[in-house]
């Protein structure tokens, strides 16, 4: 009786099994939706190459105007763009940003004046309220969809899910654009 040598059928398994492996791969990753990151309403691309200038943009626009944003009347912040470096669990424990909303019906508004104190009623608002892992609850509003009242521009709008949110925008006053990236979760009411 012979004796039969098995490696070769070993290889031919481990090799088989490789290759499927790499078709399983290249399968799934082909069928998972990516969703490109839009801070401050820009492509990431943009953002690498002139966060300088965001920056730079962001300390000229509040040497002309004081800058407020207010969420369901408690929640006050300026023109913050600190948060874009931040995990959620360092903005869960530490930020002032944290639990800014509820699940269901929210409020912003937005405070704008020059420094000798005129409200500025002719404010270029892009605003954005999403999900952080995809672009499924993402909300655009532009100034058109605020309200001007009293000096302030209001938009009421609905959150469905409870947990984390990013706010992003830009606002524009004559020529200068102020620039705005929150993180912060949605609560039960």
């Amino acid at each position: 009786m012979k004796k039969r040598n098995y490696w070769p059928l070993f290889f031919v398994g481990i090799f088989s099994f490789t290759f499927s492996m790499i078709v399983w791969t290249i399968y799934s990753a082909v069928n998972t939706p990516v969703h490109e990151d839009e801070t401050f309403l820009k492509k990431y691309q943009y953002l690498d190459e002139h966060y300088n200038d965001v920056v730079t943009s962001n300390k000229s626009f509040l040497s002309k105007y004081d800058f407020e944003i207010v969420f369901n009347d408690k929640k006050e912040f300026g023109l913050v763009i600190d948060d874009m470096f931040k995990g959620q669990r360092v903005i869960e424990k530490t930020s002032a940003h944290k639990k800014s909303f509820v699940k269901g019906k929210n409020k912003v508004a937005i405070i704008v004046r020059d420094k000798a104190g005129n409200i500025v009623d002719n404010l270029g608002i892009n605003f954005r309220v999403s999900r952080p892992t995809n672009h499924k609850f993402t909300m655009d509003f532009k100034t058109e969809d605020f309200k001007f009242e009293d000096g302030k521009y209001i938009k009421y709008f609905e959150l469905p899910l409870k947990g984390n949110w990013n706010v992003t925008g830009n606002f524009k006053a004559s020529d200068d654009i102020g620039y705005l990236y929150i993180k912060s979760d949605a609560t039960e009411q």
